[in-house]
């Protein structure tokens, strides 16, 4: 074999991929048809759970340096200020990192390459799949070099991570149902002055659509995400001043633009691929699905495909587990992007309908409903898990089990693990266990009991186990998410929980590892 896995394309899931696999200690190799990284993009929300697996990653202050915080999201509609979400008091009991972090797609990838870089592994840039097969025993990939000459590479899984028009899926046979929206967007980048509250996201309702503007980086630098007006969808090339009349209907007569430096119009799709893999190839971020910018969700999904299968194609590819593991990734993560795609296609059309009655819905009606419930503490935090990509779970997976059952409102198999502040050993400092949990192997985690030696469950360094001590904060901690005593948590490398229960007990630990999750085992050092 050339390589453990061949990565095609090199965006943020691509990338994000080979960063975790490369940590890992797997073999990869990435390539791309383009000339070099993305200059100008259109993901920029980096949503909470994203951060938190760039934490892991060692990214997360690099990105803080150079993105700009969102600490909130305030929406207007007709001129008039008519709902706030404080992100901060919303996330800051769920995550380190209760906010948005605008920072374009291109500097995600910039911050990734970087990381991939210092693992020895650097992207291959104007290289092209053109065909591949597969059999028992790999992947044989026709590629096109820099020079134009052909190159066959052989690797044991392939996966594609190269968008939305993904030779991987089309290679692989896999089906991409879905249809374009009629509606046209517009991009730009900007310095501009006006009524929209610093610091935030601004949400502008109008009668045939929205505008979204995102605080950037700099002095008055906003980032416009609108809907093209009607009357301007067939007039071929449009520019910003063909928007303008709509953007200040809305924003204030007061907005004024000092610079724009990059103006786009482009339509989307929502789609979904009709399966994620194909024996030994795999479809991740836009390559398996696509859909509405609504909530800026997108690009935080794609990194979060390869978070969920890089760890399971590090056991395979190393020997350490069975490669049934692997049907995992698809069984857990197609119904995520389902949901989502359903979700955003019908926020999509709330805010696009046309029509006199539909826009008076939106502007209106909607408007008021979400002030109101926006300022429901409740719906609030139902809101931030949401949008921050935090509630996602997989309870209905095959990995996910349970040896008695723990209350309701406890977390359960499947979910992810919440984020906690606790003293890991007697008279200790507070930590984030965020923080103190290595994502590269499992933890098992004891409350109200000892937790069982990692030789008494007989996977070596591939768990590690944790007792939390009886203290009034970690009681505290505990009695605030419901997590009883005695209870344990035996938690995935990507954060979610895969085996719960009141005993912590090696031999079942052991036999979940061992049957459910296929992993051999192999002593201690």
């Amino acid at each position: 074999m050339d390589t453990d896995v061949l990565i095609v394309g090199a965006g943020p899931t691509g990338l994000m991929l080979a960063n975790q696999l490369a940590r890992r200690g797997v073999r990869v190799e990435i390539v791309d048809r383009h000339d070099g990284p993305a200059r100008q993009t259109r993901a920029l929300g980096v949503q909470a759970r994203t951060l938190e697996i760039y934490a892991h990653l060692g990214i997360v202050d690099r990105a803080h340096e150079l993105g700009k915080r969102g600490t909130g999201a305030t929406l207007w509609a007709q001129g008039r200020r008519m709902a706030h979400v404080p992100l901060g008091d919303a996330g800051r009991m769920t995550t380190p990192y209760p906010f948005v972090l605008v920072l374009g797609q291109d500097d995600n990838e910039m911050i990734m390459g970087e990381r991939l870089a210092e693992f020895g592994v650097s992207v291959r840039w104007n290289t092209e799949l053109i065909d591949f097969t597969q059999d028992a025993d790999g992947v044989t990939a026709m590629l096109t070099t820099p020079d134009g000459r052909m190159r066959s590479l052989t690797a044991a899984y392939v996966a594609g991570c190269d968008g939305a028009h993904s030779a991987v899926r089309k290679i692989a046979g896999i089906g991409f149902p879905g249809a374009p929206y009629e509606h046209v967007f517009f991009v730009a980048d900007v310095e501009m002055t006006g009524t929209m509250v610093p610091d935030e996201v601004n949400v502008y309702l109008w009668r045939t659509g929205f505008h979204l503007l995102f605080p950037m980086r700099g002095r008055d630098h906003w980032r416009i995400v609108g809907i093209v007006p009607p009357e301007l969808r067939g007039a071929g090339e449009i520019d910003l001043d063909a928007v303008m009349p709509s953007l200040r209907d809305e924003a204030g007569a007061e907005l004024s633009i000092t610079r724009c430096s990059w103006f786009s119009s482009y339509r989307i799709h929502h789609r979904a691929a009709e399966r994620f893999r194909d024996r030994r190839a795999f479809l991740l971020g836009d390559a398996a699905h696509i859909h509405s910018p609504a909530g800026a969700q997108g690009m935080n999904t794609g990194l979060q495909d390869a978070y969920n299968l890089a760890w399971k194609l590090a056991l395979v590819c190393g020997g350490e587990a069975d490669p049934a593991l692997l049907d995992s990734y698809g069984g857990e993560r197609l119904p995520v992007a389902r949901r989502l795609l359903a979700t955003t296609d019908r926020a999509f059309k709330l805010a696009v309908a046309d029509g006199w009655l539909a826009g008076l819905m939106r502007t209106r009606v909607l408007a008021r409903i979400a002030a109101f419930a926006m300022s429901v503490p409740r719906i609030q935090d139902l809101a931030f898990r949401t949008v921050s990509q935090t509630a996602i779970r997989y309870r209905a997976s095959p990995l996910s089990a349970n040896v008695e059952a723990l209350p309701a409102a406890a977390p359960q198999s499947g979910d992810r693990f919440p984020w906690l502040r606790l003293r890991l050993r007697d008279g200790g400092p507070v930590e984030d266990l965020f923080q103190a949990l290595d994502d590269t192997c499992f933890n098992l985690v004891a409350f109200g009991q000892g937790a069982p030696t990692a030789d008494a469950i007989g996977f070596g360094d591939r768990v590690r186990t944790w007792t939390v001590p009886h203290d009034p904060h970690n009681d505290a901690e505990l009695a605030r998410l419901a997590i009883p005593r005695p209870s344990f948590y035996l938690i995935r490398p990507d954060g979610h929980v895969g085996l719960c229960g009141r005993t912590a007990d090696a031999a079942a630990a052991r036999r979940y590892l061992a049957g459910t999750v296929g992993l051999r085992a192999r002593p201690a050092g």
